[in-house]
């Protein structure tokens, strides 16, 4: 789920600096030198450094202790005369020794500087006879076999280890003629995402539909890394669209490369390229996907490097170097950010053997767990470099929502056996009941945000996962309270359909109030809008698997026809600015996160349970499937030599 922090913040980034020809029209010139006097300059300056080295060199015949060889040793002499107990100098082993071996030795040295100093000479004359051309030609293939070489070494083979038992990754044929219907027109949708962005964005990050162009946002930094086809992978796969799935698997095998100087959120692209990437693999074997995922987790681990181990939000992929964003509370890191790493870390131990990435997110939980939290709740800021919380803001929504969901997927995803996970949610679950939950005048169950004190009554979008957090972690939960739990989870389904089905488009707003007479309605014309995004649909389909009461299905067709109706264009999807208004304006971005997880849970809504089963699978917060771990506890690695 992506957090309101990482939307696209315009007005928040300068535009670039024209650094071109106009910028320094006097320099350009400068830089016309001819190369080869550039060239000689320099091989002038070696050659007088060398030969001045040369003549300066010290005479070895007056300076013998410099010499390490056995034949000449100090050796400590014992004045025997005086009892053995005062030194009386050193003798010198080897001191008569012919001297005539170091002027050979000397003379030698001498010669093979003069034939380095015309071997260099001879190859500089050779390079300056060459053309600029050639020069440049000579220059770029040195710098092609470097990054071979380092292709090479990122490539290497990881080893091999026993893949855990997958169920249910196709088919889930619903028998009933309606539902198997509703179940195609979704997968219709998907393909008019992927067709429509496979030819006006491939590549991009996201596209725009009625722009027909490539998308990206800063979450992405400044390099086109193809986000929508690593997040669409999986549902490409499930939904039988296996050509378009090969399509994606060529682009990723040749094109997605890492290596580039861009600086990008280490949650999102955690959640939707690690993510992704791990899911493609489970679900078709394919050595790439694991692969590349291992070399981009590589690249966020510097991330990771301050005084506390919390990390960064942001990292430059190239150099290594992080930073928090710029609106965050008191430079902190993000609660919803680092704290929403730990499914696919540890996936990335159980695959490669390594317990780096398994240690950084056990160390997050490690500091947690010893930190003071205000009404037993966890604020949604903490500084990496002090430690301490920032603004006490508490949220199950927007910067804090999927660090709740992954104590209890961690729970979940290690067979039920870190039940430190599950501790840790249970009581972070009793707080926001206690403090957060409420009932409005109309009867509506909502979540509001704490802050500074007091209960905001509004309640976001976002926070609409929520529903099925609660119906997921039913089972298990103290004091047989699963059928509270369940019930709590339904209450929240229905508020959230609620704010679907008081808008003119039936489709929701991005935040809602619960003041006065306003219920479950957007007060603010800055938050009417609805960017496709997939946590009411998510909580519908968690509630369908749990209690397959038909209204769940019926709410996701309401939302299913609503989005084809309003967001579809001819050019792909797209978000909608005011879900009050019955002639709405479009955003004009088609998000990644339509494909991996709007259109994911609609198809799996309307499909058998036996697809994906959530016995076998577990979700991340990106709608990417990841298998439950069968092991006695998630320290251990399905690696036998890690083991």
């Amino acid at each position: 789920m992506t957090t309101p922090a990482l939307l696209p913040l315009s007005g928040r980034r300068l535009p670039p600096l024209n650094l071109g020809a106009s910028a320094f029209p006097h320099h350009r010139a400068t830089l016309r030198l001819s190369e080869k006097f550039i060239l000689l300059l320099i091989l002038s300056a070696f050659i007088t450094l060398c030969f001045g080295a040369f003549f300066f060199l010290p005479d070895s015949s007056k300076h013998k202790r410099f010499d390490l060889g056995l034949e000449d040793v100090l050796i400590p002499h014992v004045d025997t005369s005086k009892g053995g107990k005062n030194l009386g100098g050193f003798l010198i082993h080897g001191q008569g020794h012919d001297e005539h071996r170091h002027r050979e030795e000397e003379e030698r040295l001498r010669n093979k500087i003069r034939a380095d100093h015309e071997k260099a000479l001879e190859e500089a004359k050779e390079k300056l006879k060459k053309s600029r051309d050639e020069i440049q030609a000579e220059i770029q293939t040195e710098k092609n076999k470097v990054v071979q070489e380092l292709k090479k070494k990122d490539s290497k083979p990881l080893p091999p280890v026993p893949l855990p038992n997958l169920v249910g990754i196709n088919s889930g044929e619903p028998a009933d003629p309606d539902i198997r219907e509703k179940r195609n027109k979704v997968k219709e949708m998907m393909k008019h995402a992927w067709d429509n962005y496979r030819q006006y964005g491939w590549g991009h990050n996201e596209l725009k539909p009625i722009a027909r162009k490539g998308h990206s946002t800063n979450i992405f930094g400044n390099s086109q890394m193809g986000a929508t086809i690593v997040d669409a992978l999986d549902t490409l796969y499930i939904m039988g669209l296996h050509d378009e799935f090969r399509e994606g698997q060529e682009w990723i095998d040749k094109n997605l490369d890492f290596s580039v100087n861009s600086e990008v959120s280490v949650f999102e692209v955690n959640i939707r390229f690690i993510g992704g990437l791990l899911a493609a693999y489970y679900l078709s074997g394919q050595e790439v996907f694991k692969i590349k995922a291992v070399q981009l987790a590589g690249k966020l681990l510097p991330a990771f490097n301050t005084p506390t181990g919390i990390p960064w939000a942001m990292v430059n992929l190239k150099s290594g170097v992080g930073r928090n964003w710029g609106w965050a509370s008191a430079g902190s890191s993000i609660l919803a950010e680092f704290g929403t790493l730990h499914m696919e870390f540890v996936h990335l131990s159980y695959l490669t053997g390594d317990p780096v990435y398994y240690n950084k997110v056990m160390h997050i939980r490690k500091l947690l767990q010893k930190m003071d939290r205000p009404n037993g709740l966890y604020p949604n800021y903490l500084n990496p470099r002090t430690g301490r919380w920032g603004q006490h803001h508490t949220s199950v929504g927007g910067l804090g929502d999927s660090f709740y969901e992954y104590l209890l997927k961690a729970w979940l995803m290690s067979d039920k056996t870190d039940t430190e996970a599950r501790k840790m949610y249970d009581d972070a679950i009793e707080a926001i009941e206690k403090h957060l939950i409420r009932k409005s005048n109309g009867g509506l169950t909502f979540i509001g945000e704490w802050k500074n004190g007091h209960l905001e009554r509004k309640m976001g979008h976002l926070t609409c996962f929520a529903g099925g957090m609660f119906a997921l972690g039913a089972d298990g939960s103290r004091d047989d309270k699963a059928g509270h739990y369940l019930q709590l989870g339904a209450e929240i389904a229905h508020t959230c359909h609620e704010s679907y089905d008081r808008t003119t488009l039936k489709l929701g707003p991005e935040a809602f109030k619960f003041d006065g007479g306003v219920e479950a309605v957007a007060v603010r014309q800055n938050e009417k809008y609805y960017i496709l995004r997939p946590e009411v649909i998510e909580t519908y389909w968690y509630m369908w698997r749990f209690t397959h009461d038909p209204k769940y299905r019926q709410w996701g067709w309401e939302a299913t026809q609503a989005i084809d109706k309003y967001c579809r264009v001819s050019g792909g999807f797209s978000g909608v600015k005011d879900v009050y208004s019955s002639s709405p304006t479009y955003d004009d971005v088609q998000q990644s996160f339509f494909l991996a997880e709007t259109l994911k849970y609609l198809y799996l809504l309307f499909s058998n349970d036996d697809l994906l089963p959530l016995d076998n699978w577990v979700f991340n917060t990106e709608a990417h499937p990841l298998p439950v771990l069968h092991l006695a506890n998630t320290t251990l690695s399905g690696n036998p030599a890690y083991r």
